[in-house]
């Protein structure tokens, strides 16, 4: 397992690196359960499905889409490197295939928000890694 020594960067392990190598590509990656009485997709992503406590669960590429369930625009951060990106919105969104996700909203001004709205995963680059994070903005 890799440790990262900042707090900002997420550690990534033999487990999670699917996930991260699709992102530095561009693709959203979520947790499916094959058992067919369950097939629940989430995220995030663990080893074992939330819903049927199953452990037969692969990855899925995700559509990208996304609606705006609800927001904060943050206007005080001191830690970095958050203080540099201020003010940010920071947001929950429901994924098009039906998980939740906590993730930040970007390339909108705050007076165009709204709840319901339509959004595409788009991803920022993690300074000083390889990694890149999924972040939304408007369709």
């Amino acid at each position: 397992m890799t440790v990262s020594a900042r707090f900002d960067v997420p550690g990534v392990d033999d487990f999670t690196r699917p996930y991260w190598d699709a992102a530095a590509q561009g693709r959203l990656l979520l947790r499916r359960c094959r058992d067919e009485r369950c097939g629940a997709v989430h995220h995030y992503p663990r080893e074992f499905c939330p819903r049927c406590w199953g452990e037969d669960v692969v990855w899925t590429e995700a559509s990208g889409r996304a609606t705006l369930y609800t927001w904060s625009v943050v206007h005080m951060n001191d830690l970095p490197p958050f203080g540099a990106r201020l003010p940010y919105v920071a947001a929950v969104v429901d994924l098009e295939e039906g998980p939740r996700m906590m993730t930040e909203i970007v390339d909108c001004p705050e007076s165009a928000l709204r709840v319901g709205m339509e959004l595409r995963v788009r991803f920022r680059p993690i300074p000083e890694t390889s990694l890149r994070a999924p972040v939304f903005g408007p369709e």
